[in-house]
Formats: structure tokens, sequence, C-alpha cells
């Protein structure tokens, strides 16, 4: 089963290193990543990069940190992890 499809996602303005996703189905959720900053995720320490490079791709959200859309160089986060992960839909 595929999760609703995700239509946007930014970083959230008020916790550092946390996104907003909004899916096609009205659910919002926010996804906090401060303890998952290691790793293959290290270089979403920099707040910039973390920000910037933030996009959507095989709808789930993505780090294109090389700017080419190539998914295979993209940091991805799971989209069923995304769908429930906290519900702030308002």
């Amino acid at each position: 089963m595929i999760p609703p499809a995700l239509i946007q996602v930014y970083a959230d303005k008020e916790r550092d290193y946390a996104i907003i996703c909004q899916f096609v189905d009205g659910k919002v959720t926010r996804y906090d990543m401060k303890n998952l900053l290691y790793g293959v995720f290290e270089p979403l320490r920099d707040k910039e990069v973390f920000k910037n490079t933030l996009t959507i791709l095989d709808n789930t959200a993505a780090w294109d940190l090389t700017g080419k859309r190539d998914e295979t160089n993209c940091l991805t986060i799971d989209p069923w992890t995304l769908y429930n992960a906290e519900d702030i839909t308002g």
C-alpha cells in the first residue's frame, strides 16, 4: 500500500531540524529530525543545507545535496514515517 501523496514539504520555522509535510488527503504532520543528524544524515546539521535542499522526490521528503535531482544521491525518509509523524492538521 502506498501512503497518500505528499504535496508540500518545508522546514518548520518554529523548530530546528523539523519538517512539515502536507498530504493530498489534507493531513499535515511534523517530523523532528534532531536525533537523526549523524551518519548519512550528518550533512543536514548545517541549517542552511537542511532548509535549502529539502524537496519532494518519489513521494517523500528528500534532501537533494547535489542539486541534480538524482534520487540515488539524495537523503530520504520513509513516506509512511512522515505520514505517521506528529499530526498537526489544523
